[in-house]
């Protein structure tokens, strides 16, 4: 026997193990995850109770919501990787998982034990929390299978997703702050405004397999005046926060140059915008501008 058959072959598979490991958080978008899980910290410790240390305003029950949360966009992502397969093949080639990495099996098992585990942890917080997580796993369910291949439903669904993890909150600390239903307002716009983007980016992959969303519809041009629409919308719900908090002269300065900014930008680029990676730089724009937007909820802490 080779002495070096053995530590070759645990090379071996420390490796595949790794590969492993990094496919599936490829699979299941873990920075999203992370942003997700950052946008209702900030929520519960600089909205809701921003004069309370963090240890106090972030208990034990709270992190049991986020890994709800967490669980069921994991499984929303997977259910809709194990329905996108073909389509993904043209749109996104290099980010195929299932049926590589994780076979159609596994996917759908990984979907329903994730979703389990998120709807079982917020019943255990509350009821209410439970009702909302089992209708963000049906939601994102039709969404995978049926709802994102037709004209804007697909996108109204994830705003609504989006808007919910805020929302949640409210509903698991029984209150009705005002900044939480802001700053669901907030992501629902942004989020609905991403979805089209990335409609547009994704044309080719869609189009070849029957999917109807707004551009394959309306075609490109034609979206143009729905996203200027909805910016206006953007734009009034940003100057509105800062008005309302028109005393906070930083608070305004960071709004104007960080989600403003951007979203002047990306709504003056999309005039011109005509190809796939015009519409993907578009889309990473939003995404930051939508970071930007969330991150400001540390002014009512700080």
């Amino acid at each position: 026997m080779n002495p070096f058959t053995f530590p070759l072959s645990l090379h071996r598979y420390s490796i595949s193990g790794n590969n492993t490991l990094r496919n599936f958080l490829t699979l299941i978008r873990f920075p999203n995850l992370l942003m997700m899980v950052l946008s209702q910290v900030l929520v519960q410790s600089c909205l809701l109770f921003a004069e309370l240390p963090l240890q106090e305003a972030l208990p034990g029950r709270f992190w049991l919501l986020t890994l709800s949360t967490a669980l069921i966009g994991a499984a929303g992502y997977i259910i809709n990787d194990y329905h996108d397969l073909k389509i993904d093949a043209i749109n996104k080639p290099n980010r195929i998982v299932i049926g590589k990495d994780l076979t159609r099996r596994k996917a759908m098992l990984s979907h329903l034990l994730l979703s389990a585990l998120g709807v079982g942890i917020g019943a255990l917080l509350s009821l209410k929390v439970g009702l909302v997580n089992f209708i963000s796993v049906m939601l994102l369910w039709g969404y995978s299978a049926d709802l994102k291949r037709r004209p804007f439903s697909g996108n109204l669904v994830i705003a609504i997703l989006a808007a919910a993890m805020v929302l949640v909150l409210a509903i698991f600390n029984n209150t009705g702050n005002l900044g939480i239903f802001a700053y669901a307002a907030f992501a629902f716009v942004s989020t609905l405004i991403r979805e089209i983007i990335k409609d547009m980016e994704d044309m080719k992959g869609d189009a070849a397999h029957d999917c109807r969303t707004l551009p394959i519809v309306l075609g490109i041009r034609k979206t143009k005046p729905v996203l200027y629409a909805l910016f206006i919308l953007f734009f009034t719900l940003v100057l509105a926060a800062s008005f309302y908090r028109r005393n906070d002269t930083f608070f305004g300065v960071y709004l104007g140059l960080t989600v403003l900014a951007p979203g002047l930008v990306i709504a003056w680029r999309l005039q011109r915008a005509d190809r796939k990676r015009h519409f993907a730089y578009l889309s990473l724009l939003c995404k930051f501008m939508m970071l930007a937007g969330m991150l400001s909820m540390l002014f009512f802490r700080f």
